[in-house]
């Protein structure tokens, strides 16, 4: 009789005890992750009645590649171009959540005596939310098309990244010790610089690969491919010095860029859901039903954190972006629960052995009883938020609506505030890719070329030929031209713009200085600065074109995906309006009536925006338009205004919009002075409708707010009105009556 190895009956126990539990779980409609866990503890060390796994070991290298494929998968539906579209709301609500949450759970530890890293892990392990449970709570519940939800996303999109940083961070600070200001700075300076080269150099290339590729890509190479390409990063994040998990997260987020990233999210659900299963029963075989008796204090304490700690910090954040109190209030509320990113950074102090042995079964505890408690939370929030709303005194409620309606007001594009942001990034993103270029180029070169004489000088040469185009775009490369004209107009604002420019000059010179001194003795380096000094200067305009031509296929690459997917439209952060979306089926019971015959403003306060029909987009739709089945319609309007549409179709077939970045449809607003001939005439009568083909979605009125006003509203003196439309054709709009002034 063959003898079987144990791993294979470890995996047998553990799938099948992970099958039963995660039946048990669906019947109860709470997440399978619970079951997961359970099923963990059932067949872990620690508890007898049931057959026990034998290989540790080795389940412990199956849960590693399992962190590899959730951190993969987390990666994919990240994308660092959804973190820059994510927007200042996001943001700040974000780091208001993380920030004081991991301060609360540091001191809460230090209070409980633990050691200062113990108190530093649980306050990561708190501070970052569980994706997976307020994503599927969101879908059980039914508020996928309210506007908190995307306020909530755009807050996960954050805390990912920041859960990235902080492995760095715990990582850097569990290997020294202590906290070494140098050595944090250093640690975070290696980050960006690492994030930024792969960003850049994975931009340019994977995208490209693909599409060279694309007839011999089928579900199964496409697997094969990506998997490849996760676990080569997985390897140069290690050997780089980082967790074998950011490399899984950087590849994901830059195959999340591509125009195969569906196509590879569907391939890839199999594996990711094995390999997290049984990620997630290893952490339930940690689990010490013993040391977690001895621990319940802990427990209680950090479960009030995150049930009442975290959503007050995250309402605030919300208020001081400047969102009503009733959607501050519901997203704080749904942030209130740890996942898998706190399991990942549980583990990893564990790994390093930094941690003690109580923390670990504490987190899960901590994330078990939240992810109970998640669906309550949100369900509860909207009547937490109306009971704020009745007992806060109306002077606080008129200082916040105030205060709201300051921030978001779009601050005015300052010239030198353009310019300056451009050359921060510009500065950073060619420095950081001319650094590169110089290391790696010059430690390969002398290994691969063999030795011969000149052979410093054949290195030199080609290294150049690699930075020629970067050096071009660090000195004189410009996007925004309109921002350096108006500066060079005001002659008493010349000076430090030629100051800024000969900076960057300056720089490419010293990068140039820096490459020479590696290969030769400093008098030589110097004549050699001088001479690729004026090479560059004599093929300049060839190494303009060269550059154009790399810059262009790297924002073809960027926006691949965007391009295949375009249509959407931005987001508002204007009042408690938003954007959503609905499909029209056969059933829905305005199918086949123009926009005039459904009246959908005049029923429910709603505008659509846009009606998306297959291939077709049709923006700022007339009231002629006539609905179709199939037709995705994006309206405009208050979660209150939008449900009763929801509830009027009588279907659950609405999908939440997911608002993206275009250049097709914006949210424009502007002053009405005197002097505009817009100012004294109705909706109807100045004709804006037709000239921005868009709509006046609101008006902002002294102290009053008119969301969707009628057409015969009559615009007045210092109102700000609030437009939809062709971003194009409201910029022109917006200068002609600025001109007439």
């Amino acid at each position: 009789m063959n003898h079987l190895p144990s791993l294979i009956q470890d995996l047998a126990l553990i799938l099948g005890a992970a099958a039963v539990t995660t039946l048990l779980f669906r019947w109860l409609k709470q997440p399978v992750v619970l079951g997961y866990i359970i099923a963990g503890l059932l067949v872990g060390p620690h508890f007898n009645l049931l057959p026990t796994v034998s290989e540790l070991n080795g389940i412990r290298t199956w849960a590693e590649i399992g962190v590899v494929f959730l951190l993969f998968g987390l990666g994919l539906e990240f994308s660092f171009k959804k973190l820059i579209q994510v927007g200042g709301i996001a943001l700040v609500t974000a780091l208001f959540g993380v920030l004081l949450t991991l301060a609360s759970g540091f001191f809460i530890g230090r209070f409980m005596g633990w050691s200062t890293m113990d108190a530093l892990f649980l306050g990561g392990i708190l501070s970052i939310a569980s994706t997976t449970i307020i994503i599927r709570a969101f879908d059980e519940l039914g508020v996928r098309q309210k506007k908190f939800t995307g306020i909530v996303t755009g807050v996960l999109i954050i805390e990912d990244l920041v859960a990235v940083v902080l492995m760095v961070m715990l990582s850097t600070i569990s290997l020294s010790r202590e906290f070494e200001g140098v050595e944090l700075a250093y640690s975070l300076l290696k980050l960006i610089f690492f994030l930024t080269l792969w960003f850049v150099l994975g931009i340019f290339f994977i995208p490209t690969l693909l599409k060279s590729f694309s007839r011999f890509i089928t579900e199964e190479t496409l697997l094969i491919i990506a998997l490849a390409l996760c676990f080569l990063m997985v390897v140069l994040a290690s050997d780089a010095g980082f967790s074998p998990a950011l490399g899984a997260f950087v590849m994901g987020s830059l195959l999340a860029e591509t125009r195969k990233a569906e196509r590879i999210i569907h391939s890839l659900k199999p594996l990711k859901n094995l390999f997290g299963a049984i990620f997630f029963v290893s952490v339930g075989m940690l689990i010490d039903p013993e040391l977690l008796l001895n621990h319940l204090v802990p427990v209680a304490i950090t479960t009030l954190v995150l049930i009442l700690g975290k959503p007050f910090f995250v309402t605030i954040g919300a208020l001081v972006s400047g969102q009503p109190i009733r959607t501050a209030v519901q997203t704080g509320m749904s942030l209130s629960q740890i996942g898998e990113f706190s399991f990942i950074i549980a583990s990893l102090g564990l790994s390093l052995g930094v941690t003690s042995d109580f923390l670990y079964p504490i987190a899960v505890a901590v994330s078990v009883v939240t992810a109970f408690t998640t669906p309550y939370m949100i369900r509860y929030s909207e009547g937490v938020a109306g009971f704020l709303e009745r007992n806060i005194p109306q002077r606080w409620k008129d200082r916040l609506e105030r205060y709201g309606a300051g921030a978001r007001e779009l601050p005015d594009e300052n010239a030198w505030r353009t310019l300056i942001r451009f050359l921060l990034i510009n500065t950073v993103v060619f420095s950081v890719l001319i650094f590169g270029i110089i290391q790696l180029g010059i430690h390969y070169l002398q290994q691969w070329l063999p030795e011969m004489d000149g052979k410093k000088l054949l290195i030199a040469g080609i290294t150049l030929t690699l930075l020629s185009p970067f050096l071009w775009a660090l000195s004189f490369r410009r996007t925004n031209k309109a921002a350096y004209a108006d500066i060079w107009m005001k002659p008493n604002e010349r000076g430090p713009l030629i100051i800024l420019q000969l900076t960057r000059v300056a720089m490419s010179l010293f990068f140039l200085g820096f490459l020479f001194h590696k290969l030769f003795s400093p008098f030589i380096a110097l004549l050699g600065v001088i001479m690729a000094s004026a090479l560059l200067f004599l093929f300049r305009q060839r190494i303009k074109r060269f550059y154009s031509r790399i810059e262009l296929r790297f924002m073809q690459n960027m926006n691949a995906r965007a391009n295949v997917n375009k249509g959407k439209i931005a987001e508002l952060s204007l009042w408690d309006a938003h954007f959503s979306s609905f499909i029209m089926d056969t059933e829905s019971p305005i199918v086949g009536m123009t926009l005039n015959e459904a009246a959908l403003r005049e029923k429910f306060g709603v505008n659509v925006a846009r009606i998306r029909r297959q291939e077709k987009i049709i923006n700022a739709p007339t009231r002629h338009e006539r609905i179709f089945p199939g037709d995705e319609l994006v309206l405009i309007g208050t979660d209150e205004q939008l449900n009763r549409f929801h509830h009027f179709l009588e279907s659950e077939k609405s999908i939440p919009f997911t608002p993206q970045k275009e250049n097709q449809v914006s949210l424009r607003h502007f002053r009405i002075r005197p002097a505009m001939q817009l100012h004294g005439k109705s909706i109807r009568k100045s004709k804006i409708r037709e000239q921005i083909r868009g709509l006046v979605v609101a008006i902002d009125r002294k102290d009053s707010r008119l969301l969707n006003p009628e057409s015969s509203t009559v615009l007045q003196e210092d109102d700000i009105l609030w437009v939809v439309g062709s971003a194009r054709r409201i910029d022109v709009f917006k200068r002609m009556e600025e001109d007439s002034e």
